[in-house]
């Protein structure tokens, strides 16, 4: 009996190994995947701008990112309101009361963001919807809770993402870099049910038209949630987001499709490394955790002697110490 759809996906012509950096860009569901890759000791960067949704304002952050020199957002997107000062490109936890402070997170935000993308090997871009807030004809990443009369509403089109993104995408190809496009199956229910569904058509079309080189691919993310795991079991308690087992079943397939065997043997090993120098103890001054400390530096040196070009690299020394 087949109790379940399963989802044939090609392994990759091209795997990501240890040696790449990578940068993800998008939706939350992109930073649970950097989380798994930071846990596997991957050299990895995510959301620079914090979490974005639509796939305009991710185009348009990553657009100033590839710019050289400028390390502000525009005037226009750039808001005081209730006290906090605001970028309309960033997620909230920029918002500073002291423009001063904003500023300079701003500019280091763009400052990071721009050496991650310079040093990405693999782009991985999340797009979550399709719907977007337009400011004075102006698409921003984040309404910061100011009035909903000054916003307006509307549904991207696929051939408007399509127009926007590629260039963008050759634009990373052309300096060597990966990008794999995935959808986001995080529901936005808000916007309705029917809504949602337009909204994740519309993006599918889109990368359906972006993907078209061995450098641009397609990981279906938003596939394997609809059809693999098809049961609300698999859905956190707000029944939008993925659980953690879907989180991890997704994960897993993603590993499968891009990491060769040797390398997921490698992973197997620094995610027990990364779990033992993340453990904090209850009783720092015992026997059992000076014999812990003592067995996990041991394990450090002997990774150190077998894969001495892995922790020589900045990332992946910075997650081991």
């Amino acid at each position: 009996m087949e109790l379940q759809t399963k989802i044939e996906i090609r392994h990759a012509k091209t795997e990501i190994v240890y040696q790449e950096r990578l940068l993800l860009l998008g939706s939350c569901f992109s930073e649970h995947i950097a989380q798994k890759l930071q846990e596997s000791c991957f050299q990895v960067s995510s959301n620079p701008f914090g979490v974005l949704y639509n796939p305009i304002s991710i185009a348009r952050c990553l657009s100033l990112l590839l710019q050289n020199g400028q390390d502000m957002v525009e005037a226009e997107d750039t808001v005081q309101y209730n006290g906090m000062w605001h970028s309309l490109l960033h997620h909230g936890s920029f918002s500073c009361a002291d423009k001063q402070a904003f500023e300079k997170g701003i500019s280091e935000s763009i400052t990071a963001g721009r050496k991650a993308l310079r040093e990405a090997d693999v782009v991985i871009v999340t797009f979550g919807t399709a719907w977007v807030y337009e400011k004075n004809g102006r698409i921003v990443s984040n309404c910061h809770k100011l009035p909903a009369n000054q916003f307006s509403r509307r549904r991207m089109s696929a051939e408007e993402i399509v127009e926007i993104w590629s260039p963008l995408t050759a634009q990373l190809t052309r300096a060597g870099k990966r990008v794999i496009f995935t959808i986001s199956p995080i529901r936005h229910l808000k916007d309705g049910l029917h809504e949602n569904q337009l909204s994740k058509a519309v993006l599918l079309l889109a990368t359906e038209q972006l993907v078209h080189s061995d450098q641009v691919e397609y990981f279906p993310s938003y596939e394997l949630m609809m059809d693999e795991l098809r049961d609300y079991r698999y859905y956190a308690d707000d029944m939008l987001h993925p659980s953690t087992m879907a989180v991890e079943y997704i994960w897993e397939r993603f590993c499968h499709t891009y990491f060769s065997a040797e390398t997921q043997s490698d992973m197997r090993v620094l995610q027990q490394l990364y779990k033992d120098f993340s453990h904090r103890p209850l009783h720092a001054d015992t026997t059992e955790w000076r014999a812990f400390i003592k067995k996990r530096q041991e394990r450090l040196e002997a990774l150190q002697q077998q894969y001495p070009w892995l922790i020589r690299q900045t990332g992946v020394a910075d997650c081991l110490r």
